[in-house]
């Protein structure tokens, strides 16, 4: 074993009884009432994703044991297509606007009871619980990072989850107007297909739902700070994820307990928000990401680094 995944383990054994024993707040949590409880763990240092087990060893092993952890890579062979049509999603609008809060390590739309729902192929019914963001993307779109990513986060009755992966890209006006800056060069048919496709991504007008949302994340700014956010539309996303094609793969949720069993589905329809409003959303947000995971079904990459 190196000294260096030795020392890793040892702080990993000896981080304060503080941290240790206290319960990561998650993404599922109920919360009471007209509070918003920050979550104690993060994305660097102690905190941070190497070291999420010891936060809590026995309600986070699966951090770093589990074998089918999430954010991957999104190259083929690691999920099966599945059209959009294939699943019934239903997200009324909501007219007086949704609660919007600041947990610390997300800023987080609650949809809870508002009337949202995913209808699977086999008949499973989930609740839409919330909707939250990430900065940088944490899947990783067959080897390429993107802005941000939004998970729509389901849940059964039976506490079963399904989480659906949305990637978010800037509107790039003056890239879309001279063809992504690539003058005249031939780059090859494959790269020059990539660069055409998000080259006619960037012409998208920005998602009028992220356009909203973002317009209130500065009253969020702080950690356990909530607002209410104007009327949203949620029809626009309902249409352009159903126009589209899932990339379904079984993971895990992408923060402490990191429990696995989730069912994720990664749209390949992405949508685009300004970049003031890319600029706003990142201030509040931060750095936000796991880093990406080991193939579904292999080791976990930390058990791989403590044998090396």
């Amino acid at each position: 074993m190196s000294s260096t995944v030795a020392r890793l383990l040892l702080l990993a054994a000896s981080v304060t009884p503080a941290l240790s024993f206290c319960g990561a707040h998650t993404h599922l949590d109920r919360r009471q009432e007209g509070e918003v409880e920050v979550n104690e763990f993060g994305y660097a240092g102690t905190i941070g994703p190497l070291l999420w087990t010891s936060l809590d060893p026995e309600l986070n092993s699966a951090c770093s044991t589990g074998m089918r952890q999430s954010p991957i890579d999104m190259v083929p062979e690691h999920f099966n297509m599945m059209p959009g049509s294939s699943i019934a999603l239903t997200i009324p609008d909501v007219p007086e606007g949704a609660e919007f809060e600041n947990l610390g390590t997300t800023v987080e739309v609650v949809m809870e009871g508002l009337g949202g729902g995913l209808t699977m192929s086999d008949g499973t019914v989930y609740n839409l619980s919330q909707f939250h963001f990430h900065h940088p993307s944490e899947h990783i779109d067959n080897g390429v990072s993107m802005p941000m990513e939004m998970h729509m986060v389901f849940q059964t009755e039976a506490n079963e989850v399904a989480v659906i992966g949305v990637y978010i890209d800037i509107e790039d006006t003056g890239a879309a107007a001279s063809g992504g800056g690539s003058g005249n060069y031939t780059l090859g048919p494959g790269v020059n297909a990539t660069l055409a496709a998000r080259n006619q991504l960037h012409r998208r007008a920005p998602s009028s739902l992220l356009e909203t949302v973002f317009a209130s994340v500065e009253e969020i700014a702080e950690p356990g700070s909530h607002t209410t956010t104007a009327p949203l539309v949620m029809s626009e996303v309902v249409d352009a994820l159903t126009a589209g094609n899932f990339q379904a793969y079984s993971g895990s949720l992408t923060t402490p307990p990191c429990t696995e069993e989730v069912s994720w589905m990664v749209s390949t329809q992405k949508l685009v928000i300004s970049t003031s409003t890319f600029i706003n959303a990142r201030s509040v947000l931060g750095f936000n990401s796991r880093y990406p995971q080991n193939t579904p079904g292999e080791p976990n990459l930390l058990q791989l680094a403590a044998q090396t």
